[in-house]
């Protein structure tokens, strides 16, 4: 038996006793294909990346969304009232949109990762999504992505950084900050900070979109979607 085939009847089987959206009946799961189930568990999977990324990697896409905008350093923040009044309030502000454009120049690069980690999902990672929770799948692509993309983001992230002395004006606001005693000079890098924050609104994106497919498979536009989702509701 094929391996794609030995997937589909799992999956199927898994979808009758699990359910992936609500409880199952016998009749809609066995009205579906093997074929269908496997295909309708990986384009909500890659119907979720797209969304995502798409969400993240524009303008705008961190800053102006309050869910994942990235802001200034915990320690640097605590500061932020002082260098405010100190008249350093520009300087912050401007931080914090240099961080948030650096994020949304990389996001896009997640894409290509995060449907190689779909194409290699094994059967066991298959059952872990069917039976997890509302973001397992997302889960799934955290675990498998998190050190390459995290890899992928660095140079994207120093290279923005750089053309826009992100790294300068950071160095700038954190030794005022320093001099107030609120942060350390060793505290890190802010491309390392810019990266970890990327990942983070990444996959809080990515679970998003994952819960509005699992609770409305038939608001989706794709037929599939809804045969597949609407069917296990």
């Amino acid at each position: 038996m094929k391996p794609t085939h030995v997937l589909g009847c799992t999956l199927a089987a898994l979808l009758l006793c699990a359910g992936l959206a609500g409880l199952a009946t016998a009749a809609t799961v066995d009205a579906l294909s093997n074929s269908d189930v496997s295909a309708g568990l990986k384009k909500a999977l890659d119907q979720s990346i797209n969304n995502a990324v798409g969400k993240l990697g524009v303008p705008g896409g961190f800053l102006d969304n309050p869910k994942v905008k990235i802001p200034l350093p915990p320690k640097l923040e605590k500061a932020q009232g002082a260098m405010r009044m100190l008249g350093m309030g520009k300087q912050a502000d401007d931080l914090v949109t240099a961080m948030n454009r650096a994020a949304e120049a990389a996001v896009p690069e997640s894409k290509v990762l995060l449907k190689q980690a779909l194409h290699q999902m094994t059967l066991e990672d298959a059952k872990h999504i069917l039976t997890g929770g509302d973001d397992s799948a997302t889960q799934y692509f955290k675990t498998a992505t998190y050190a390459p993309l995290e890899a992928k983001f660095k140079p994207i992230i120093d290279e923005a950084t750089r053309k826009v002395k992100l790294a300068e004006n950071y160095d700038a606001v954190a030794g005022k900050a320093v001099e107030l005693g609120v942060l350390k000079p060793e505290d890190g890098t802010i491309e390392s900070y810019v990266t970890q924050k990327t990942l983070d609104g990444l996959f809080i994106m990515m679970a998003e979109e994952e819960r509005a497919i699992r609770k409305d498979p038939l608001g989706q536009a794709s037929d599939l979607l809804k045969k597949v989702f609407g069917a296990l509701r």
